[in-house]
């Protein structure tokens, strides 16, 4: 690789893509565990869904109700998956959480599990089993690449590379404003340091739960409509999501900047790896470098890069 310094670049720069993509993720993760102390394993398939539900409408839209196809069909049906993300917001809200209002977090958690799965039926009815092309070119995504000239060789950019590139650089700055600087944000960090404390001081648990979970939405559409765009919107994109827990261990729960840099390293780190020492292992490290990465961090630095250190007097 040292030899060739065009294909140490390619590789660095698919990883930092992946890496974006990973933490566009791993961002649905830290805004409802920031918010609410809860881990929401559902946030894989609520990205899967939110994809699904906005290729679902616009060919609803475009097959159905005879609407043009093009970008004015796009953005209704945009609209309607943020509908459907609001509903879902709701209905967790008033069906999953408010009975189990001051709960152990295992509760919660074995909640979201139980969410996955319906989810995951209720969108295989709803969406049917088969893979679905996103509407990259209708959202007025770019598509196509550039050539660039480097030390002798070319490297290859993804124009829809940077332009997720941009947007996790945009969500990333509107999320941290908003929990640092807005009342709702400071309101969300009281009810994820204690449920009782904040009731006490007449914050509504309840619409602190849609909003965050709403929120969460948004990102997972988002995120949806970037992966889609690189492969078939299908249920297995659930399995890339994965890659959002060692992102997650890395970065640390609660840090929005965290998450970035989390993706980063494991992007990256992956790529590398398999570079480096695939052909040595007999291929697929990417599979497992990034658990071997989160592994190490457990064991040296378990709150991660910008994580709360959380010390338990006794």
């Amino acid at each position: 690789m040292v030899d060739m310094p065009d294909l140490l670049v390619q590789t660095v720069w698919e990883g930092f893509v992946a890496g974006v993509l990973y933490s566009l993720i791993a961002l649905g993760f830290v805004l409802i565990f920031k918010a609410s102390g809860v881990f929401n394993f559902a946030q894989g398939i609520m990205v899967v869904f939110a994809a699904l539900s906005l290729v679902g409408f616009y060919e609803f839209l475009t097959l159905t109700m005879g609407l043009p196809p093009g970008f004015v069909a796009a953005i209704v049906a945009m609209a309607g998956a943020l509908g459907i993300m609001f509903v879902l917001a709701v209905a967790v809200e008033r069906i999953v959480l408010r009975p189990l209002v001051n709960q152990p977090d295992i509760i919660m958690l074995m909640a979201t599990v139980g969410l996955t799965y319906f989810l995951i039926g209720f969108g295989e009815y709803i969406f049917g089993g088969s893979p679905k092309v996103m509407i990259t070119s209708q959202l007025g995504l770019p598509t196509g690449s550039t050539m660039l000239d480097f030390a002798g060789g070319r490297i290859n950019i993804q124009h829809l590379d940077v332009a997720a590139a941009v947007i996790a650089a945009v969500m990333i700055g509107v999320l941290g404003f908003f929990f640092q600087y807005t009342r709702i944000g400071r309101a969300l960090r009281a009810v994820a340091d204690s449920h009782k404390a904040a009731l006490s001081v007449g914050i509504s648990l309840n619409q602190i739960w849609v909003i965050v979970w709403f929120t969460a939405g948004i990102v997972a559409l988002l995120t949806g409509i970037m992966w889609g765009a690189r492969s078939d919107v299908s249920f297995a994109l659930e399995i890339i999501a994965l890659k959002a827990l060692p992102v997650l261990i890395v970065g640390g729960f609660t840090s929005i900047p965290g998450a970035i840099v989390g993706g980063l390293i494991i992007g990256v780190g992956e790529k590398l790896g398999e570079f480096y020492w695939g052909p040595l292992l007999g291929g697929g490290i990417e599979s497992w470098l990034a658990y071997i990465i989160a592994l190490m961090f457990l064991m040296f630095r378990p709150q991660g890069l910008f994580g709360e250190k959380i010390i338990e007097r006794i």
